[in-house]
């Protein structure tokens, strides 16, 4: 794992490296989501609708299907549907 050292800016602002920003496909004007964690904080990339349809059909797929349409997921426990394996 790389680890890179980037500078606290006066305001709290950090400047994502950019190979970073290209591996994970930041942009400028792009929002990510930052979640405090224990040994310090998480910086995640938000994905975009249609990313996030993919994965979801991906995974309903991997899922054999076990869910209905979309519409049913309130009706659906997630956290059983979406457990790594």
């Amino acid at each position: 794992m790389v680890k890179l050292k980037v500078k606290v800016g006066p305001k709290g602002q950090i400047i994502i490296p950019k190979p970073l920003r290209e591996a994970y496909n930041i942009k400028e004007g792009g929002n990510v989501l930052i979640e405090p964690r224990e040994e310090g904080i998480l910086i995640r990339k938000i994905m975009k609708e249609d990313e996030l349809f993919r994965w979801l059909k991906d995974r309903r797929k991997k899922l054999g299907a076990k869910l209905g349409k979309l519409g049913d997921l309130a009706q659906s426990y997630l956290e059983m549907e979406f457990e790594e394996e």
